[in-house]
């Protein structure tokens, strides 16, 4: 829970920054410091990968998980799902036009839909590993001051939505903690820098579109596949 705890602060903080200074910051500064974090996010992705011990656990992991995620269409239900979600609180909801309740459900959607918020969570609640929420506190806290300085408060209150959220996840993926052994933690870390990489490069540094969502079903396979290369003794 410790990332989701310092994603919770960092937004708070980020919101009230932001009621209070109104628009004073440019988007020029806000670009850059993305830019600055998605350098970073690519570098740490590659510290991550350099973990494996097998990179072919990584290879079966993400072809088969892209295969999976494909099929199921997971980014293109996240969008769907982030977008029923809007256009039925913000939009057309009770809330309407209430400015309060726009700034809440606006960035609730943006700090919890999104492939990082996912790996992060179970990173975090499988490992203790809490870096990749850590990276993405830090975006969320510069998104929370934009979105608080033209939505007002009610952005702060997303930091309950992130509590419940990224907190089930990380709760829920402890209970799966005793049968993970450290070499599947290994090679699903390497399979979740392969990912940070495509955030980097898709979400932040803006080079290439990517549907990295469709790959999340990777971080299953690769504990599966890594416990099958163990027992024919190819670790």
């Amino acid at each position: 829970m410790t990332g989701t705890i310092l994603n919770i602060v960092t937004v708070v903080i980020g919101g009230l920054l932001g009621t209070v200074l109104g628009s004073r910051l440019s988007d020029q500064l806000r670009k850059t410091v993305v830019s600055g974090l998605g350098l970073f996010t690519l570098a740490y992705g590659i510290r991550l990968f350099i973990k494996t011990q097998n990179p072919l656990v990584i290879v079966g992991s993400l072809l088969i998980g892209a295969l999976l995620g494909e099929w199921w269409r997971i980014e293109a239900g996240l969008q769907s799902l982030g977008g029923w979600l809007e256009k039925k609180f913000i939009k057309n909801g009770k809330g309407g036009e209430d400015r309060f309740v726009k700034g809440f459900f606006t960035a609730s959607l943006v700090f919890c839909i999104g492939p990082m918020t996912i790996l992060g969570s179970i990173q975090d609640g499988l490992t203790g590993d809490y870096n990749t929420l850590a990276i993405k506190a830090i975006l969320d806290g510069f998104a929370a001051l934009a979105f608080a300085s033209s939505l007002g408060v009610g952005v702060v209150f997303s930091a309950l939505v992130i509590l419940v959220y990224q907190g089930g996840i990380s709760l829920l993926a402890s209970q799966v903690n005793a049968i993970i052994t450290p070499v599947m933690m290994d090679e699903m870390s390497a399979v979740g820098g392969v990912m940070m990489i495509s955030i980097a490069v898709s979400n932040l540094l803006e080079l290439r579109p990517i549907r990295t969502g469709n790959f999340l079903p990777a971080l299953i396979v690769a504990p599966i596949i890594t416990a099958i290369f163990m027992s024919l003794n190819l670790y």
